[in-house]
């Protein structure tokens, strides 16, 4: 047996239940997971704005060791600490040969399938974005599962599996981020955090941080934010009185509002750049003009998962840990059980705190 947080269907209260995890099948592993943190993305599954079957098990921003692993499995095995993936990529279609394993056409193919069933009555279970973190234990493809590189705390190299890896790309991949240049970062909860620190990495020139509460003042100057704005109507107007008028080289925009998006986008200087990383419902419509998008030569991305290729890019997060340039504790806000969850739901919807971490 063993316990996970199960969502019984789209928009219905987590519980708490037991659940048959079966052993790993070929070219799976079961991991014990150390650590879990509560992502907006798993909020986004729980309400129904991403796609996801249920009753399902979320959760999948995770770290944890190898119990045991099936056969086929040659490079895990058991001991081996990893961090979760939740978006491996196949290396066969379209967008893996065009090396973009981020866009992969079949990373997500396992949150379709049932992996485990509750206990209680033996329904089938289905894994949150394939990888189902939120339960003491969880079975997941081996490429699912990446070694973590030594000198990173187990507990928390559970946010390199999403929150780090996306700010972290979004930064060096996506807005490109060069030394020196400046940069507007919408939103901080666990990605925003990321982006923060990952912008002061690359050595940026002066770094605004945007949020709708100022009590996340101190949490983003500890990050790297020089600047901390509270959002309101003429949030794009003072950070251009930020940046000498002109607006911010880059503004990266965590949280997937059409608002915000556009308050980004405004606040982006002539020729500049702006990097969507919050994921919004279809309902959430941005409206430019022909003569804007002329006048302003802005370019606007889209950026999935850090536009990241995890097993590169983990190693390189591991020695910005060990050298004391990326803080994961320092992203962490509230440590919480798998009670705790729904609790942690309600703090992401209210927009307080940074990453909540469910510890096992």
């Amino acid at each position: 047996m063993v316990r996970a947080a199960v969502l019984p269907a789209v928009n219905a209260p987590l519980t708490v239940a037991d659940i048959d995890l079966p052993e790993p099948g070929p070219g799976q592993v079961r991991v014990r997971l150390a650590a879990a943190g509560v992502c907006h993305s798993d909020l986004s599954l729980s309400n129904g704005t991403l796609r996801q079957p249920a009753p399902a098990v979320l959760g999948h921003e995770g770290a944890g060791t190898v119990v045991s692993v099936g056969e086929g499995v040659d490079r895990l095995a058991p001991g081996d600490r990893v961090v979760l993936n939740w978006a491996p990529a196949c290396g066969e279609c379209h967008f893996c040969g065009l090396g973009e394993p981020w866009l992969c056409a079949n990373s997500g193919t396992a949150a379709g399938r049932p992996y485990a069933a509750l206990a209680a009555d033996g329904s089938a279970l289905h894994p949150g974005l394939g990888t189902a973190a939120f339960a003491e234990e969880t079975v997941v493809a081996a490429s699912a599962a990446l070694p973590l590189p030594d000198g990173v705390p187990l507990t928390d190299a559970a946010l390199l599996g999403c929150a780090v890896l996306t700010g972290y790309g979004a930064v060096h991949h996506a807005a490109r981020i060069r030394p020196g240049e400046t940069v507007a970062v919408f939103g901080v909860g666990g990605v925003g955090l990321a982006v923060l620190q990952s912008a002061r990495i690359a050595g940026s020139g002066r770094i605004v941080a945007v949020d709708v509460a100022p009590a996340k003042e101190e949490l983003a100057l500890a990050a790297g934010a020089t600047d901390f704005v509270v959002a309101g109507e003429d949030t794009a107007k003072r950070i251009r009185a930020l940046t000498g008028g002109f607006g911010t080289d880059a503004a990266i925009e965590c949280v997937g509002r059409a608002d915000t998006i556009r308050t980004a986008w405004s606040a982006t200087r002539r020729g500049g750049r702006t990097t969507v990383v919050g994921i919004g419902g279809q309902d959430q419509q941005v409206t430019f003009s022909a003569l804007e998008l002329f006048y302003f030569g802005r370019t606007l991305s889209g950026c999935v998962y850090g536009n990241c290729d995890p097993a590169k890019d983990l190693p390189v997060l591991a020695e910005h840990v060990r050298a004391g340039r990326l803080d994961l504790s320092a992203m962490v806000t509230d440590r919480i059980t798998l009670d705790g969850i729904p609790a942690a739901f309600e703090a992401m919807t209210a927009g307080r705190g940074g990453r909540a971490l469910v510890v096992f």
